[in-house]
């Protein structure tokens, strides 16, 4: 099966955190007057900013952005309200005649706007009211060691911390006696929903680790803990992006359960095992179509493919850059 011909071609650019995603994206942008859609789902907030390395106006240099910063932090959006939001501003940016470029590291928002998400029965009010006391209750990691025998393909994809995750992959298992995971690869195989050129970045490990620890370190000097006090005072301390990485190991340094010194190996090791989480979730999508370095989509053999590609549609045969 085909993505629908009709549907504007979309460039996709994935990878895990620091990788160097966004200056790929500028790089294709420039050269093919493309506008750039984030799949992140923690830029997408509102104030979010050093912790998130979100792109500021200096960096994407007149490229237009879109679906950072768009929504406040007491909102959640979920991977379906996010490819609501993607879908419009694809349409907006084609009908101008400009490319599309979905840059993230979102793995489930990606999917499900390239290939749209998988239908599961909709909330069960008594399961999930009874998985959430037990969440309560026993603790949101002992219902995730719960989820890895009978799922281990959401549990690898899901924070044990992730309550909300976990409980959904548990209330679908019980209502379909299937596991999630395997519901989401299942749907992944069918059909695009867009023609498009799926491109997932890697680097050395060794390397990939330099970039994250060099980053946090200038996330910290450049006001991290203090960007998180005013977060905190001004919407609570319940916003869902506060559990995510990084976020989560400030916050436990605001409440006073980190140290100031034990901060930064903190989220030097969240942000490592993050990233691992990442590589394995793109390593095993269906649909890539290239795993490449950054380095090499600068290469003549890439600018080929992309030229192919935005032609007519043609797609490289062979994963490797």
């Amino acid at each position: 099966m085909t993505a629908p011909e009709h549907r504007p071609r979309l460039v996709v650019l994935a990878g895990p955190t620091a990788i160097g995603k966004t200056e790929c994206a500028l790089r294709i942008a420039r050269l093919h007057d493309g506008e750039l859609i984030g799949a992140d789902s923690v830029q997408v907030y509102r104030g979010f900013d050093i912790g998130s390395a979100k792109p500021n106006r200096k960096e994407l240099d007149g490229v237009p952005h879109h679906l950072i910063d768009v929504v406040d932090p007491e909102t959640p959006i979920d991977a379906m309200g996010f490819a609501r939001r993607a879908d419009e501003a694809i349409a907006d940016i084609a009908a101008r005649g400009r490319l599309p470029i979905v840059v993230g590291g979102t793995g489930l928002w990606i999917r499900a706007l390239v290939r749209g998400l998988v239908d599961v029965p909709l909330p069960d009010p008594a399961i999930r009211e009874r998985l959430e006391e037990q969440a309560e209750s026993m603790g949101a990691p002992a219902l995730h060691e719960r989820l890895s025998k009978i799922d281990p393909l959401a549990a690898g994809a899901i924070h044990p911390n992730d309550a909300l995750r976990i409980v959904r992959a548990l209330e679908v298992f019980e209502q379909t006696g299937r596991p999630l995971g395997e519901l989401r690869r299942e749907h992944a195989l069918g059909a695009a929903r867009y023609p498009n050129l799926f491109v997932v970045l890697e680097r050395d490990p060794a390397d990939l680790t330099r970039r994250i620890e060099q980053r946090i370190d200038a996330m910290l000097a450049a006001g991290w803990v203090d960007e998180v006090r005013r977060l905190r005072a001004r919407h609570g301390t319940e916003a869902r992006a506060f559990g995510s990485v990084g976020y989560r190991q400030v916050s436990a340094h605001l409440e006073g359960t980190l140290s100031a010194e034990a901060l930064p190996a903190a989220i030097r090791k969240a942000t490592r095992t993050y990233a691992r989480r990442q590589r394995t979730w793109f390593q095993s999508e269906p649909g890539v179509h290239l795993t490449a370095t950054p380095e090499s989509l600068g290469s003549e053999t890439f600018a080929a493919t992309l030229e192919d590609f935005l032609r007519d549609g043609t797609l490289p045969t062979s994963t490797d850059a």
